[in-house]
């Protein structure tokens, strides 16, 4: 399986980046517009959506673009980050808010979110294996965490079966990941997620061997 790149997400709301500390509250904004349009971009178009149509479509200049990200690696980077650390945290908002079998397949559903992004960037991600690596050794293993916490937390109260693996179904969530690219892919994919889930919770309660 791919290695999976995370950084560990906050207890309490999302902290600020050390990027955007300092910065006036418009320049903040902008930064947060920048990143989440350009994730979007990434996920529709792959890494080599326009720049210069990222900054039209979070309403501000190509100027203001490299003043907060110089490069478009230095762009992908960011967002990456930004993408696991939401990913990282919505298993925790999820848990606060639906019952953990619904919270686990919310999750599931948004890892479709962050595959999307990850297919969209994988060539500079895989540049930045060779120039950053300190970047992935930093944030490596929250999103198995995470999941972990979700599946406990499901087949304790018997919601799920009790004999699956987390990382089991992590390979089966990253299969999605080797689907080709057409216009239904999201559709198709989240589809997919809806299987796993009844397979999750096909007898559950009941006793399986170990």
């Amino acid at each position: 399986m791919e290695q999976i790149l995370v950084a560990k997400p906050p207890e309490n709301s999302e902290p600020t980046p050390p990027a955007a500390k300092g910065m006036r509250a418009d320049a903040r904004r902008n930064r947060e517009k920048l990143l989440e349009v350009a994730a979007a971009v990434f996920s529709e178009r792959g890494i080599e959506g326009s720049l210069e149509d990222i900054a039209r479509r979070a309403g501000v200049g190509i100027g203001t673009l490299y003043r907060h990200f110089p490069t478009r690696e230095h762009l992908v980077e960011v967002v990456y980050r930004r993408e696991v650390e939401s990913l990282c945290a919505a298993a925790g908002e999820l848990s606060l808010n639906h019952a953990p079998d619904v919270a686990l397949e919310e999750w599931m559903q948004r890892f479709v979110g962050y595959i999307a992004a990850k297919r969209g960037m994988a060539n500079s991600l895989r540049m930045l294996v060779n120039t950053n690596s300190e970047l992935f050794a930093e944030s490596s293993g929250m999103v198995s965490v995470a999941l972990r916490n979700l599946v406990e937390a499901a087949a304790g109260q018997d919601l799920i079966r009790r004999d699956i693996d987390s990382t089991d179904l992590l390979h089966a969530l990253f299969t999605i990941y080797s689907i080709p690219d057409a216009p239904d892919w999201h559709e198709r994919s989240r589809r997919l997620v809806k299987l796993l889930m009844d397979g999750l919770r096909w007898g559950a309660g009941a006793k399986h061997a170990p």
